[in-house]
């Protein structure tokens, strides 16, 4: 098993291109089961998340836009054997998958804020105000419980040290509502820790506006990392 070692961890948080997703996440966007992720790593190993010191898995986008081209090797007919082995040569030839792109949507998810920084949090509700998203601010604990309550946002970008570190309490509480995903976010290497507690996302402050915006939509399924054509169907 590959643990997360202190370097290592600071190597992926301080990489703000480089979220750090769940693999329950992971399996959202690409709507591939986490018991088949999990088979493809034992597998094939070419796709070997970190651990976490609570062995949880812990996945870079570069990952995830790896097993997107997977997936969708698998659709157009090859078997996962055959794709594994195609994204191997091109990672060899220093191929690697492409960026992921936007899916348009007609919908208007509402964001939760949850921001001990009242500039910080200004700031992502204007970036995430300019792609179409509703957002709502919560500069303290009471608050942003309130909010989820009442507005039952479709994410959750929680600061970790909100109210003097009570954002563990919340991301626990959040968590265990299956229809809201939490983006945790803290100066800390807390990445470990988030996903023990049920984060889908973990990010490093200060934030990217570009990083942010693109974890949104990974999660929200606007991106192309969950696109399938129609009629087609995933082989297990």
């Amino acid at each position: 098993m590959v643990c997360l070692t202190l370097a290592e961890s600071k190597d992926v948080a301080d990489k703000q291109d480089r979220p750090i997703y769940s693999i329950g996440a992971v399996a959202r966007m690409l709507e591939v089961p986490a018991s088949t992720l999990r088979a493809w790593e034992e597998r094939y190993a070419l796709i070997t998340p970190t651990r976490s010191e609570g062995a949880q898995r812990l996945y870079t986008r570069e990952q995830v836009e790896k097993l997107r081209f997977i997936k969708s090797q698998i659709e157009s007919g090859v078997s996962a054997a055959d794709a594994h082995r195609l994204l191997a040569e091109d990672v060899r030839a220093g191929h690697l998958p492409a960026e992921a792109t936007r899916a348009s949507t007609g919908d208007r998810p509402l964001i939760m804020i949850a921001e001990r920084d009242s500039y910080a949090a200004d700031l992502a509700e204007y970036f995430l105000r300019t792609e179409g998203w509703d957002v709502v601010i919560a500069l303290d604990a009471v608050q942003a419980k309130l909010h989820f309550e009442e507005r039952a946002p479709n994410i959750v970008l929680l600061d970790l040290l909100l109210s003097g570190g009570a954002g563990f309490r919340l991301l626990h509480e959040f968590a265990e509502n299956q229809a809201t995903q939490v983006i945790a976010v803290s100066a800390l290497d807390s990445a470990s820790e988030a996903m023990s507690s049920g984060a889908a996302a973990f990010l490093r402050k200060p934030l990217e506006p570009l990083t942010l915006l693109s974890t949104v939509h990974d999660l929200l399924g606007t991106s192309a990392l969950v696109e399938r054509p129609p009629g087609q169907r995933l082989e297990r």
